[in-house]
């Protein structure tokens, strides 16, 4: 089924923090669904391209590295989610930094980088269904998903998670600078010319902020019956 028609698709968006990586992979396992990180195609890409020292703004040589990047996802890492290979290296830890959330965020702002990895994307999508997690994935990527989300949280609460989780991995961590790092990235995903971060006109509204992660799992798998798309 082509992305204008996507019934096997749900769509969660929304800025960095907010839980999409967390909620989306619960919700994916209990519907025995695929799932689709978005982002990381795009820290994938940051890191490649940090590899191969291609400056972050050269859009033409970031299109070419886009069109041959070997990425793919597997579930070898028990309790750790999902697992991101680069041609077929692990490298989920090493895009989890907040370097490569950074690079990630720029090279995502050049238009013809977005286009590179727009059909990737997609290609996801098969039976019985994805799970798809990213910025633009209900606006731009699939447009005609059966239920697309958009989760939100205060930039506060988001910078006392990413702080939380830095802490727990036993990395050097400031609030502040989190928190101003956190606001930067969602002015820059807001204002870009492509594909900018925004909820769909028929997107679910979630607002994180004070809940809990097992609550906002249970909102979305009740909008996911609503939806008639639990296995049967």
């Amino acid at each position: 089924m082509n992305q204008h028609g996507s019934s096997g698709v749900i769509t969660i968006d929304g800025p960095g923090g907010a839980g999409k990586g967390t909620i989306s992979l619960a919700v994916a396992n209990r519907l025995g669904w695929d799932y689709l990180d978005s982002g990381a195609l795009y820290r994938v890409l940051g890191l490649a391209a940090a590899r191969k020292q291609i400056a972050l703004d050269n859009e033409l040589l970031l299109v070419e590295e886009a069109a041959s990047l070997g990425v793919s996802f597997g579930t070898g890492r028990s309790g750790l989610g999902v697992e991101v290979l680069l041609d077929g290296e692990d490298v989920t830890s090493s895009i989890r930094t907040e370097t490569a959330g950074d690079a990630a965020s720029k090279v995502a702002a050049l238009p013809a980088v977005r286009a590179a990895l727009l059909q990737r994307q997609r290609d996801f999508e098969q039976p019985p269904g994805v799970v798809a997690d990213g910025r633009d994935m209900g606006t731009t990527v699939f447009p005609g998903a059966a239920l697309k989300i958009f989760l939100t949280a205060s930039a506060e609460e988001r910078a006392k998670r990413r702080y939380k989780q830095l802490i727990e991995k036993g990395d050097d961590a400031n609030i502040r600078a989190l928190k101003s790092e956190i606001e930067e990235r969602d002015r820059r995903d807001s204002e870009r010319s492509t594909s900018p971060l925004r909820p769909a006109e028929d997107a679910v509204m979630l607002d994180t902020t004070e809940m809990d992660i097992e609550s906002v799992i249970t909102a979305v798998m009740g909008l996911a019956t609503e939806r008639g798309l639990m296995v049967r």
